[in-house]
């Protein structure tokens, strides 16, 4: 692999997809449409603003959704010989004032006025309509080893930790999606993960570029209307992401094959797919959902490929160069056999080098040349990796280990089922118990649902409580928020969780 790659850059992606069609559309909103010539321009007016502030070699913040300006304020930066750092949209002001205090950006590019003092408020009409830039006369210096990206791990308690992620790594992991989910010229991406998270950047601002793309970037996650544009865009991969994105897709009212008539690359990533959700996606659309694991400190890991084999349930086998080992929970040192459960390690050329300023968390994860995932997972004779759950998010249950995940396939597997998170709760008598919370296709009562899982499950898995919601929670990367329910049970009422029944 990578033979096309040595040295290159982010930029090189985008230069060389603009010089190759610099009419053709590159990016394209509800409301505005640049092609690759006319995006280059704007970089470039960005760029030289960044420019006059005399700032080189420096942190520049970027807080913005998913937008064009998101696209031209990235490139922008590195063009101008800085470094971006991604920062999420929706953190709350509070949060976002820390990390901002942590991260001591040069400059944060917004299109709201945060921090006045060091800002940079930008607005698309300040990009429409200016004389078109020389894509060949356009001069920017750029090594492989510089910083292509900062993004952040975590964040859901303390500040999240900073992770510079070098133009080689980038381009690396560019290679491995590539690798996993092979594309030809002129796909037309619609991404609807944030594109400060590190699926998101790679299926929404990298590798579209690889083959001369266009991306439609949605204003907001409306099923509805992402089901509409898959059609009227042409859209032919879609960057789902986790499994929360295809079940509110699959509950559109009528949706099937002729609504997506060019659809034909479906990624699947962030959360680990129910077979359920695989099964009815492809009775619906006729289409799979490629599986694949990943992380912001490596990723992808692995990949459900049609090379290498598929498998329902897993998350593929490793991407190239790439070792995936599981080791014992308790201290991490010993290597288990294939159909073992353990902790997730793994090294690549494509992994993360340290958390930035936080020398603790890095020999925290990484050990012996090993990224530990944190997460729980286990391999089988073929290499295909299945994940079970989070390490944190094990229920100890009289004194057994349980898995959520394993609760969560036997309640999908009941046709009035649409979605299932289980948690662990505090009980004095067992240490902990799982409790379910459900959403219902139809309506059904809550016994019959208990006493499917004692047929079907060991007495200390079944859930003590099964508790009815209109919807779950979504984290903003789309994943079931998993703390909300915890929150819930802990006797908080914040963030609402809107019940239905409970038993």
């Amino acid at each position: 692999m990578e033979n096309n790659f040595t040295n290159t850059t982010v930029l090189d992606l985008l230069f060389r997809a603009a010089k190759r069609n610099p009419s053709k559309t590159y990016c394209k909103s509800a409301h505005h449409e640049f092609t690759y010539q006319q995006f280059i321009t704007a970089c470039m007016k960005l760029s030289k603003d960044i420019a006059n502030k005399n700032i080189n070699n420096e942190r520049i913040g970027i807080l913005l959704p998913n937008s064009i300006l998101f696209l031209i304020s990235y490139f922008a930066i590195l063009i101008s010989g800085n470094r971006p750092a991604l920062l999420n949209y929706l953190l709350p002001d509070f949060a976002l004032r820390k990390l901002i205090d942590n991260l001591e950006p040069s400059l944060l590019i917004s299109d709201k006025a945060l921090l006045k003092s060091q800002s940079v408020i930008v607005k698309i009409e300040d990009y429409l309509e200016i004389e078109e830039s020389s894509i060949d006369e356009t001069n920017f210096r750029c090594e492989s080893t510089e910083v292509g990206a900062i993004l952040f791990s975590g964040g859901t308690t303390g500040i999240p930790k900073q992770i510079n992620h070098s133009h080689k790594c980038i381009i690396s992991m560019v290679d491995r999606m590539e690798w996993g989910w092979p594309t030809t010229l002129n796909e037309k991406w619609l991404v609807v993960a944030p594109f400060t998270h590190i699926y998101g950047f790679l299926t929404g601002v990298t590798n579209p570029l690889l083959k001369s793309g266009s991306v439609f970037i949605p204003d907001a996650f409306d099923p509805k209307l992402i089901v509409e544009k898959l059609s009227s865009e042409e859209i032919t991969v879609f960057g789902g992401g986790p499994p929360a994105i295809y079940q509110a897709l699959l509950s559109v009212e009528k949706f099937e094959k002729s609504q997506i008539p060019y659809l034909r690359v479906c990624p699947g990533g962030g959360a680990p797919f129910p077979v359920a959700v695989h099964k009815m996606w492809k009775e619906k659309t006729g289409i799979p959902i490629y599986e694949g694991y990943g992380m912001t400190e490596i990723a992808p890991i692995s990949v459900n490929t049609v090379e290498n084999g598929t498998k329902l349930g897993s998350a593929g086998k490793a991407v190239p160069d790439t070792v995936i080992e599981i080791v014992d929970i308790e201290t991490g040192r010993q290597v288990l056999n294939s159909g073992e459960i353990g902790e997730i390690r793994v090294k690549g050329p494509h992994m993360m080098l340290e958390y930035e300023g936080n020398s603790k968390e890095t020999e925290k994860t990484i050990r012996d040349g090993f990224i530990y995932t944190g997460d729980i997972g286990v391999l089988d004779s073929k290499g295909f990796l299945s994940i079970t759950d989070r390490k944190k998010d094990v229920i100890f249950v009289k004194g057994f280990n349980v898995f959520p995940r394993e609760i969560e396939e036997q309640l999908m597997s009941q046709s009035n089922i649409s979605s299932v998170c289980v948690v662990g709760k505090q009980d004095d008598r067992s240490g902990e118990t799982p409790v379910a919370f459900i959403t219902l296709k139809t309506n059904v009562d809550i016994s019959v649902i208990k006493k499917y899982c004692e047929d079907t499950m060991l007495p200390y898995k079944v859930p003590s409580e099964f508790i009815v919601l209109e919807n779950l929670p979504l984290t903003p990367a789309k994943k079931v928020d998993r703390g909300a329910g915890s929150h819930q049970l802990g006797g908080s009422t914040e963030p609402p969780l809107k019940l239905v029944q409970q038993a």
